[in-house]
Formats: C-alpha cells, sequence, structure tokens
C-alpha cells in the first residue's frame, strides 16, 4: 500500500509495509483527500493558490511563526531563507490531512534579458548613477541584484560599432583594504576580480577573468578559465544613446556571494588610446552594492 501526497505536483510515495498479522479487511489507510497547492514567489511575497477538493477548513503555517485559515493566501516574509509551509485540511469527516513543501526566499529582480526592452530597468530605483561630465560617455549606470546574478544597465553616447574595451574592478569582499588599490580612479575600492574584454563586439566579443594575485603585488593579475561568468541581454541605439544590459553569475566569480560588492567601471577605445567612460566618474567613490537583503 501507499500513502500519496500531492504537493505542486509532485507525487512523494511513502512506502508501507504490511505485517504477515495484518488482516485484508483492515482499514484503507489512504488518505481520502490529496493536499495540493502551488506558490508564486514575488520577492519576499509568497501567493499559495489552494487546489485541494474535498476540503472544509484550512489552515496554514508558513513556517515563520504565521498562520492564517484562508483558503489561498497571500504572504510575506521578513527576510531571506528558508521556509518550510504547511496546509493543514480539516475533511467533512472530522479527519485533518496536512502537506508542506520547501521555499527559498530570496530578493528577486524585475530585470530579464531576453525580452529585448529596457522597460524593466524602469522598476530599478535603489542602486543609480548619472553623469553630467563632458568627458564622460556614460551618461547613465543602473544596478540590480538577486540571489543568483548581479545585472547592470548602461546608457552611453557610444556606438556598438566603436567596440570599446570595458574594464569592470569589482571589489567582490567589500574590503578596500585587499587586492588592487584603485583608489586613483575610484576611491574606497580593493579590486579583487577583473573582468575586462570587448563585450559589444557580437561573434567577436571577447572578455578575460582575472584575479589579483594578493597582498604586496601591486598590479599583478592571475587568469582564470570561467565559463558563462557575464552574459549580455539587450544591446541596442536608442536615440542619441546605445543602451545595453547584462548581468553577471554570482556563482562564478570569487567572492560573489558576499554580503556587499563594490563596481568601478571604465571605457577604453579599442586601439587603446584614451579612456572615454567611467562610472561612476573619475575620481568618485566606488559604486557599493548591499546585498544584505
Amino acid at each position: 500500500m501507499q500513502n500519496i501526497i500531492k504537493i505542486k505536483g509532485l507525487i512523494i510515495a511513502i512506502a508501507v509495509l504490511i505485517l504477515a498479522s495484518c488482516k485484508k479487511n483492515d482499514a484503507d489507510p489512504r488518505p481520502e483527500i490529496d493536499v495540493i497547492f502551488t506558490t508564486v514567489i514575488d520577492d519576499y511575497t509568497v501567493s499559495f493558490d489552494n487546489q485541494t477538493k474535498g476540503g472544509v477548513s484550512y489552515k496554514w503555517e508558513f513556517g515563520d511563526g504565521a498562520t492564517s485559515t484562508e483558503a489561498s493566501p497571500v504572504h510575506t516574509y521578513a527576510g531571506k531563507g528558508k521556509y518550510v509551509p504547511t496546509l493543514y485540511v480539516t475533511t467533512a469527516s472530522g479527519n485533518r490531512i496536512e502537506g508542506s513543501t520547501v521555499l527559498r526566499i530570496s530578493k528577486s529582480s524585475p530585470v530579464k534579458l531576453d525580452d529585448d526592452s529596457f522597460d524593466d530597468w524602469n522598476d530599478v530605483t535603489k542602486y543609480g548613477f548619472t553623469s553630467s561630465a563632458p568627458s564622460n560617455s556614460v551618461r547613465a549606470a543602473k544596478f540590480d541584484y538577486d540571489g543568483s546574478s548581479i545585472y547592470f544597465y548602461f546608457e552611453m553616447t557610444r556606438t556598438l560599432s566603436d567596440n570599446d574595451v570595458f574594464d569592470f574592478y569589482m571589489d567582490t569582499d567589500d574590503n578596500p583594504a585587499t587586492g588592487y588599490d584603485l583608489s586613483g580612479s575610484f576611491p574606497g575600492a580593493g579590486v579583487d576580480v577583473l573582468m575586462e574584454g570587448q563585450i559589444l563586439g557580437g561573434a567577436d566579443a571577447w572578455a578575460d577573468i582575472l584575479y589579483h594575485a594578493g597582498p604586496g603585488n601591486g598590479w599583478s593579475w592571475d587568469g582564470q578559465s570561467i565559463t558563462e561568468a557575464y552574459a549580455l541581454g539587450t544591446a541596442k541605439k536608442e536615440g542619441i544613446l546605445t543602451k545595453v544590459e547584462g548581468k553577471f553569475d554570482r556563482t562564478k566569480l570569487k567572492g560573489m556571494t558576499g554580503k556587499a560588492i563594490r563596481f568601478g567601471i571604465i571605457l577604453t577605445k579599442n586601439d587603446w588610446s584614451a579612456s572615454v567612460g567611467y562610472i561612476p566618474d573619475n575620481g568618485s567613490p566606488a559604486i557599493r552594492i548591499d546585498m544584505t537583503e
């Protein structure tokens, strides 16, 4: 015999041993109904859709001490973490049957790289940069993150055909005292990871991932063989501006799963003759992204 619990379309079968002394007319231990529900996670808010048939009343325990007797409640968790919500269903016969699932709650991002649009960046407001410096070709930039990625968005007066070299200087341990001292351009950054490349080169795009060699080594870097550390989304000209979006994979690069990161980004002409863009402006403190949410 089997007890079957259905949760989010997953069937969990628990084998039940039948003792030799059991009689054929023993009561069937299977639950009289199946507990079925689905979840949709949006940042820290979860919508529970109860699809159980045959229940007369319900009780939810969300795994954080909160409860609800609504059939299909919406619940907001206080912060990221792993939670085990449980739905208790009472049947017409008075029996109570339960089903649980595991939720991993973390900050989500509205950014989608496969929609051929920059409209989703309108909802990103926390980590932004604008420049009016005549020498800076980068007019604006935004950053966002979720549990797996750090997203970036640029608006610049350069074109895709310029095929500039991008240098992403990243203080991944949020410690100015470690890594390469980039205070001449971006005070407060001790650069641990450098990604350098012509990322807008289409089929000829390239990028190198470098880790700083350590304290006292100055401009000394170790090349890394890391695939899919970054990805580009939409890149196109709109009016007088070229707009670009992309992301870094937090699981691929050293230190990116930490609590904060600092960015300084420099654009250089493809012949290396001159720097043409900075994020933030040259001489401004590196942009710090707090990832404790």
